[in-house]
């Protein structure tokens, strides 16, 4: 025998009740009866409750009943052939008039008595079963009605009556059965007065557990609108995903912590008969749902679901006369009971000092009595200091039998939290290992389950927002990259780069519905007047999780903001080299606040675009190599001019076919001037501990003052044909000699020096072509052979590639 529950949005229209009905088709078999469980069409019960809060104020609650009614009038003639709906229609009407005199009476009275309550809430599951039980019949299946209360007994405590459990048992072994499909009333039942009562939160969940432990049935499927347990909320965990199975006591956890499937309660009866309980989706038979038994199958994955408690309060009591009181918690938790105060989380420091414990929201007030009324004395004596209440925190718990003596969880869950700037309150963990607890800001919780789901390897992928500052020649580029590698880097790295924002010095896009599209040519009718500030400050208020911001540009204005980056634990991945290169002051800050903040700062593009010049430096020193020596060609840009100002070409039309290449700044002065350079051999220097400045760099300039000092970058370029003749004696001089010309930084001894030098073949770097950079370390374990990292130093396609692998790296963090 199975049992079938169906909840409220299950039976609330007729597509969903054609789906019951083919689901019952499927699962009767003619040789055994069927149980059919039903709740109250979606919204009625609210909706009578509504209508009572009404009636008790004195109000009108005709339209509140009035849409209640036409609902199940609607229903019944979409749904049935002309010659059943009549009775139907009836014994609607009937209801409705009865719950409208029961409203009536407590509007006169104004009273409104637990047992009325239940009394007005039976009709929701009476009307909703008599019409799945008659459409059944209508689709000539052997359906009959069965009213609940003649089957469960309870005490008289209205509103969450508890069972009787030897008088249910006898009903039901009492309960004629044959082989047809019994259509039972959930959530209702009666006391010994043959008053209606009603079992509480997950009532009809927990009226199909008491049937099937009482009648001995093979399993419990319950219907509903999700494809089982998941993973987590998945209106706040998009990647959240439906677990195959669960073990009782998972499914418990998860459950009493906030997973709204099934309810902690309603499970006790199964799990006492060990009776397999499947959650499925009615409006989606075909999935697979949740298998809830005795012990799930072990699984790759160390926990089952992350789930939390939106709205708690936490309690705080502290005082030195806590100390040594023999009996304190006792008196505490019995004074909470004695309010039917619930407590959901409990944490006291060894030292006796202190002691915090989480309550529901709605509990706060009575836990507040409770506490005052208890220890009125301690408190008026400063032997206790005066309670602190917080109620705008929530829980976020990870659940799972795998976690049991498994090392590191706690560490990756704390870990996930705090690299998301996630300020833990209080944690919880049972020496069962089945569950870890954390209290948290509540405006944090959705940022909070989407880092854990990542970090915990729930999700398929790891999901990371990014925000993007640039939208020239780099930017579009690596737009173009990441759109082209968008599926495998989901596929092959379970990474999925969101933007959630672009901006440029013109113009903003702020994207509410952060999405894996890199086209921002499309967005641009989101776009709004840029201001750097409301930029980051709008996508930080978000609080998203993961994020990380990616500077394109070369603006000192983006610089600056850095610092409020780091605090707000966002990552960055950056290209500019003005941050880097600023004062040793600044350098210094930035690295020290994103270690402060746990968060990455990567900007492996400084120097060399995408070649590994950082990374390798690094790995160096990390390493404890001694750096004797740095010799470098790093500027692509003039690297390209030297090697093509051959032949009868000016100086200034190869400058000029370098930039329309995107091979030099935006300023080609930047990198004509040795500025650029000078940056880079900079960040080389304070990379391996050298406080150097800006100043500390001896550069001889190679452009006439007049080019260096022109009004604009056309200006410039005439400046550059009136010196022909003086770029021309280079040219010559190296030509003749069978020589080129070099731009090489030289780091040695702790001093910096760069110069344009004319070098023959026996130079390492002579053999240099195209816009390449070579870099040779001269180290002491590489000292008789320097090792040598050469390749491709400028353009917006390496420099692209390179950002977009620091941004991957971040991804790996």
């Amino acid at each position: 025998m199975k049992i079938l529950k169906f909840g409220g949005t299950s039976v609330g229209s007729v597509e969903a009740l054609r789906n019951v009905k083919s689901i019952i088709g499927k699962e009767f078999n003619k040789n055994e009866p069927l149980i059919v469980v039903c709740s109250a069409l979606s919204g009625i019960t609210n909706s009578l409750l509504s209508a009572s809060e009404e009636a008790l104020k004195q109000n009108d609650f005709s339209e509140i009943l009035k849409s209640a009614e036409e609902k199940h009038y609607q229903i019944i003639s979409e749904l049935l052939p002309r010659t059943a709906q009549n009775p139907l229609l009836m014994m609607v009407k009937v209801s409705f008039n009865e719950i409208e005199d029961i409203l009536f009476s407590v509007k006169n009275l104004g009273e409104l008595s637990d047992r009325i309550k239940d009394r007005l809430l039976s009709y929701g599951e009476q009307m909703s079963s008599k019409i799945v039980s008659v459409f059944l019949q209508s689709e000539n299946f052997p359906a009959v009605f069965q009213d609940s209360r003649e089957l469960i007994s309870t005490d008289s405590h209205f509103g969450n009556a508890n069972v009787d459990s030897k008088k249910t048992n006898e009903n039901l072994k009492n309960w004629k059965l044959g082989n047809q499909i019994y259509v039972v009333t959930g959530f209702i039942a009666k006391d010994k007065n043959d008053d209606a009562t009603t079992l509480g939160r997950g009532g009809s969940d927990y009226t199909s557990a008491i049937l099937g432990s009482g009648l001995k049935a093979s399993e419990i499927q319950i219907w509903t609108d999700v494809d089982g347990f998941l993973t987590a909320d998945p209106r706040l965990v998009k990647n959240a995903f439906s677990q195959p199975e669960l073990s009782y006591q998972e499914a418990m956890e998860m459950s009493y912590f906030g997973a709204k499937v099934i309810y902690p309660p309603t499970m006790i009866p199964a799990i006492e008969s060990q009776i397999p309980i499947y959650i499925k989706n009615t409006f989606k038979p075909e999935s697979q749902g949740t298998l809830i038994h005795q012990k799930s199958e072990v699984s790759k994955g160390l926990i089952k679901g992350i789930v939390s408690i939106e709205k708690t309060c936490l309690i705080n009591i502290t005082g030195n006369g806590m100390i040594g009181m023999r009996g304190f918690s006792g008196r505490l938790f019995n004074a909470l009971a004695r309010y039917e105060v619930n407590v959901i989380l409990i944490t006291q420091a060894s030292s006796e000092h202190s002691i915090s414990f989480v309550i529901a929201f709605y509990d706060e007030k009575k836990a507040r009595t409770a506490i005052y009324e208890e220890f009125e004395f301690e408190i008026n004596s400063n032997k206790i200091d005066e309670p602190q209440f917080d109620n705008e925190l929530s829980i976020i718990s990870v659940v799972g039998e795998n976690m049991k003596k498994t090392r590191g969880i706690s560490g990756k869950f704390f870990s996930a939290l705090g690299k998301n700037g996630i300020n833990i309150i209080a944690i919880a963990q049972g020496s069962s290992e089945l569950n870890i607890s954390a209290v948290i800001e509540r405006n944090e919780l959705s940022k909070a389950l989407n880092v854990v789901h990542d970090s915990l390897l729930l999700s398929p992928v790891k999901t990371f927002n990014v925000m993007f500052a640039g939208t020239g020649n780099i930017g579009k580029e690596l737009f173009r990259q990441l759109e082209r590698e968008k599926k495998n880097l989901a596929e092959n790295h379970q990474i999925k780069i969101n933007v959630v924002g672009i901006t440029n010095s013109r113009k903003m896009q702020i994207f509410d519905n952060p999405e894996s599209n890199f086209d921002s040519e499309d967005k641009s009718e989101n776009s709004q007047k840029a201001n750097l500030k409301d930029f980051i400050n709008s996508i930080s208020n978000k609080n998203l999780p993961n994020l990380v911001f990616v500077d394109n540009t070369s603006s000192e204005d983006i610089v600056k903001h850095y610092p409020d980056l780091f605090s707000n634990n966002i990552s960055v991945v950056t290209c500019n080299k003005k941050g880097n290169s600023s004062s040793y002051e600044q350098y210094s800050k930035f690295k020290r606040l994103a270690k402060k903040n746990n968060v990455n700062f990567l900007y492996e593009t400084n120097v060399g675009a995408g070649l590994p010049i950082i990374k390798t430096l690094n790995d160096l020193w990390i390493s404890g190599d001694e750096i004797l020596k740095i010799e470098a060609i790093l500027s692509g840009t003039i690297s390209y001019i030297f090697n093509n100002y051959v032949g009868d070409k000016t100086f200034a039309e190869v400058v000029r076919t370098a930039q329309e290449l995107g091979y030099t700044e935006p300023d080609p002065r930047d990198d004509l001037n040795g500025m650029d350079f000078s940056r880079k051999m900079l960040i080389l220097g304070r990379e391996i501990g050298l406080p150097l400045e800006m100043s500390d760099v001896s550069i001889k300039d190679f452009l006439p003052e007049a080019c260096l000092k022109a009004d604009s970058i056309p200006a410039f370029y005439d400046e550059l044909e009136k010196h022909e003749s003086y770029f021309s004696s280079f040219k010559n001089e190296a030509e003749n000699s069978g020589r080129k010309l070099r731009l090489i930084g030289v780091l040695e001894d702790g001093k910096i020096n760069i110069e344009v030098q004319i070098v023959d073949a026996n130079h390492p770097f002579f053999g240099l072509s195209g816009s390449d950079n070579i870099i040779s370390f001269t180290t002491s374990r590489y000292k008789n052979t320097p090792l040598v990292v050469k390749g491709p130093g400028a353009g917006a396609e390496v420099t692209a590639a390179g950002v977009f692998a620091d941004l991957v790296r971040v991804t790996a963090q």
